[in-house]
């Protein structure tokens, strides 16, 4: 399914209901209908000239609102929560004719590198059940490397879209920040979040994200600039000059995906980039200073569901409104929310804002001025790995949260600086995908999306590493 209408969406709408029900192993689903399916299958065909995007089917991470399915954000604690309206980017896709249908599992709140997280159970890998496929997107990457729907929405505050596209060998783009609107997205780190994309293929996601992308006067941090274009493919690489920030290639990398960048590498000085080793000496601080800031966002944003408002509600036993916080919070949360929560109010309260808050958002600011300087330097794009390694089994890391926290320690660099980044499939490690990463600097999507098809063009996904 390229997207195309050659029966009619209809038709399409009923191969992508065949593919879902196919697709239930994998437990990527939280709520999808054949009837839905059909109802926006009518719309599309009686849509007057069509749209960018008229008759691709889609599915969305299950923390973008949508008014005519649940939006859970795979917790208890907004379990049968509907919204009362859509999400921008869900409005975008609608009118460019898209066949949205279904709703995916995902980390509870987008938070989690493994799609274990969902109060809904876990995601499995689609290659290897007794592995992860990544998170926190891991329901909306599994489907698209499953074939059951070419391009994907998910969300990125720390690498959640890049991580899994790699562990499922797609791609999978994160925006620069304020690209797209994040209305309609609920929150969990206000200064990260980014609706990003996955696709089967770079101008899968290059279309998608073309649509969504735009000024949006419902988010304010949205920038002023017109939706990006759908580039070109280049032709080769001549006159790109690519970065290897040499802290993104320790010794113990792992093999095969060593072994990936390796052909990369090679791959892109063969098409005409100059290749360049760079520095980026304060990403080494990525990962303690992410889960210090988005912990303390995350408190923050998550204060609203406390049983009164909106949401699942638990009576206390003292019956106060105390009480009823602390059951509706303690059974409504899972326990990676609970820890992250806890860990954001506490290095935002008196006495340790300055050591901890602060600090991070300092460091911070040195993060950004490394990208900065490497670009101010002739550097066009930046090459480094997207993972320490492939896809990991299910419960490896779920005993020891900093191990988790570890496997997005070459992606959240990024989201800290606000850049746009992607992840392209490289080769196979033991069967299992591997990817590289690609880094722009800021609002150069375009420039990315030309040279990662460049590179598709000539890197096989599906051969084995050696």
């Amino acid at each position: 399914m390229s997207g195309a209408v050659v029966n009619g969406a209809v038709a399409i709408a009923a191969e992508t209901g065949k593919r879902l029900r196919a697709a239930q192993p994998l437990n990527a689903v939280l709520d999808w209908s054949q009837e839905l399916l059909d109802a926006e299958a009518g719309r599309i065909d009686a849509m007057p000239g069509g749209g960018m995007l008229t008759g691709m089917p889609l599915v969305l991470k299950d923390n973008i609102v949508t008014r005519e399915q649940p939006t859970t954000c795979g917790s208890r604690i907004l379990e049968g929560y509907y919204s009362p309206y859509n999400a921008t980017v869900v409005e975008r896709l609608r009118s460019a004719g898209a066949l949205i249908a279904a709703k995916t599992n995902l980390d509870e709140f987008a938070m989690g590198s493994s799609t274990e997280h969902s109060a809904y159970g876990r995601v499995k890998h689609p290659m290897d059940g007794s592995r992860v496929p990544g998170g926190s997107s891991g329901g909306s990457a599994a489907l698209v490397a499953a074939g059951v729907v070419p391009a994907a929405l998910g969300s990125e505050t720390g690498g959640s879209v890049r991580q899994p596209a790699s562990f499922c060998g797609i791609v999978g783009i994160k925006p620069s920040y304020g690209r797209v609107s994040r209305y309609g997205l609920v929150a969990f780190g206000s200064s990260l979040d980014c609706i990003s994309v996955f696709g089967r293929t770079v101008n899968d996601a290059a279309r998608v994200l073309s649509v969504i992308s735009g000024p949006d006067p419902l988010d304010a941090t949205t920038v002023d600039r017109l939706p990006m274009r759908v580039p070109e493919t280049l032709p080769d690489l001549s006159g790109l000059a690519i970065g290897l920030p040499a802290e993104y290639f320790p010794r113990d990398l792992h093999g095969g995906v060593a072994a990936g960048l390796r052909v990369t590498i090679e791959r892109a000085r063969e098409m005409g980039a100059q290749i360049r080793e760079v520095s980026l000496p304060n990403s080494a601080y990525a990962v303690p200073t992410y889960y210090i800031i988005a912990p303390a966002e995350a408190a923050a944003n998550l204060a609203r569901y406390d049983g009164v408002r909106y949401g699942a509600r638990r009576i206390g036993s003292e019956g106060d409104i105390r009480s009823l916080y602390r059951a509706t919070r303690g059974q409504g949360f899972g326990p990676e929310v609970q820890r992250r929560i806890l860990v954001g109010t506490y290095v935002l309260s008196a006495g340790y804002y300055d050591a901890y808050y602060r600090k991070a958002q300092q460091v911070r600011s040195l993060i950004a001025d490394d990208f900065q300087r490497a670009f101010g330097s002739g550097i066009d794009l930046l090459l480094t790995p997207t993972t320490p390694t492939p896809a990991f089994k299910a419960g490896e890391k779920t005993a020891d949260p900093v191990a988790m926290y570890l496997a997005d320690v070459f992606v959240c660099p990024v989201n800290l600086a606000g850049l746009p980044a992607l992840s392209i499939p490289v080769g196979r490690s033991e069967g299992l995908p591997v990817g590289a990463q690609l880094i722009a600097p800021a609002f150069e999507e375009e420039r990315l999306l030309s040279a990662a098809a460049a590179l598709e063009r000539v890197i096989p996904a599906e051969d084995e590493l050696r």
